[in-house]
């Protein structure tokens, strides 16, 4: 995978003469080699931090080099775990803005017409980082190891795993760029609580069996009808329960947490652009039927009548125990 597969996919979208703003979001998928998903699978807090880590960093390092984009670039990283099968397959998706603030802030530097980061140069950092904090977390005893990777506690037998993916062109390429801010939005919303699978793809549940749609990348990207058995299709479906509490949305750079707001202020002042308009927030379950197209408001049961507040409880403490003893 070239150079020239990143720049096609993003320059789809693009034409002479758009400004920053509406040459879109980039969309930069990175995934690992088989060999890491599985210890990925057994260490996933620590597996996944550190490709989060690890692709935060390339993007910034690559994007801030002068013989590449020059800029400090802000985007989020949204984690997926699953492929169209449901089968175990981690990766990042990237939604980055098409440009960044120059060194000195002065300015906003946009991405070339059709082009965003080599892949390359993008891939092969990524890999070196993602090794480098793997081997550190084994050196220090954080890995675990079960089942088919027991040897792998063995260090020797740690670094013969390793060997080919130290040498294995690791995958990163680019999707078809986002039209603009509110695709964005929706896409983030489809993800924020779905995991693996949307009810659309199931096709039937009968007999014990499952039956549901996936696309076969590598089969000309076909749509195709897999037909599992229902302990089957539970089993994959739960490998991609994470840890309490992990975050899948990451946000980096001039969209890091701490500084967002000053950041996107000083964006929208170097690209001429207004202040937002403040407006009223749409009421949760207005926005959750416009992502879902499922209505809490509907009776869950005769999915016909609509729910209303008729009594709103009081908060009822539960009495104390007293100890007697």
């Amino acid at each position: 995978m070239g150079h020239s597969q990143i720049g096609t996919t993003i320059g789809q979208s693009h034409r002479p003469g758009q400004d920053a703003e509406t040459k879109g979001y980039l969309n930069v998928v990175f995934t690992v080699p088989e060999q890491i998903a599985a210890i990925a699978y057994q260490n996933k807090e620590l597996v996944y931090g550190i490709l989060f880590r690890a692709t935060a960093e390339t993007l910034r390092t690559i994007a801030a080099d002068p013989k590449h984009l020059g800029a400090e670039i802000g985007f989020f990283a949204v984690l997926h775990t699953w492929g169209q099968n449901l089968l175990h397959h981690p990766h990042l998706h990237c939604v980055v803005p098409g440009g960044g603030i120059s060194s000195d802030g002065s300015r906003w530097i946009s991405c070339r017409p059709g082009f965003f980061l080599p892949v390359r140069v993008l891939s092969r950092l990524f890999r070196r980082l993602f090794l480098e904090d793997l081997d550190k977390a084994f050196r220090s005893g954080k890995l675990q190891f079960f089942h088919s990777l027991e040897a792998l506690q063995n260090p020797q037998e740690f670094a013969r795993y390793l060997a080919p993916v130290r040498k294995a062109e690791w995958v990163v390429y680019a999707k078809p760029p986002f039209a603009g801010p509110q695709q964005v939005l929706d896409y983030v919303g489809r993800y924020t609580h779905r995991v693996a699978i949307s009810n659309h793809r199931l096709l039937d549940i009968e007999n014990g069996q499952v039956q549901f749609q996936w696309r076969d990348y590598r089969d000309n990207s076909q749509q195709k009808t897999m037909t599992l058995d229902a302990e089957e299709f539970i089993r994959r479906f739960l490998l991609h329960t994470l840890p309490d509490g992990f975050q899948r949305i990451r946000y980096y750079g001039f969209l890091g947490n701490r500084y967002r707001q000053q950041n996107l202020a000083q964006c929208r002042q170097l690209l001429g652009m207004a202040a937002p308009e403040s407006t009223i927030p749409k009421d949760y379950r207005d926005r959750y039927e416009e992502l879902t197209g499922c209505s809490l408001r509907r009776c869950p049961v005769c999915q016909h009548g609509c729910m209303v507040t008729i009594q709103v409880l009081p908060y009822l403490r539960s009495p104390s125990i007293q100890n007697t003893s």
